[in-house]
């Protein structure tokens, strides 16, 4: 069972989040063989102070 694990800043509609479990879901599907629903896709969000770019908190730095 292929586990995908994303990490993203928090903040997306779920909407958006739901396109993107789709399209790895097909991804995955289509790259490795497998049946959809062994697919898991795991979204974890982190708020903008717990996340650093550049050496600088996502809270300060642009987006």
């Amino acid at each position: 069972m292929p586990i995908i694990d994303v990490t993203l800043i928090d903040g997306r509609p779920p909407a958006l989040k739901a396109v993107l479990i789709r399209e790895l879901t097909d991804a995955a599907e289509r790259v490795l063989g497998v049946p959809r629903a062994s697919i898991r896709v795991l979204l974890r969000e982190l708020p903008p102070e717990n996340w650093g770019a550049g050496g600088e908190p996502k809270t300060q730095a642009p987006r």
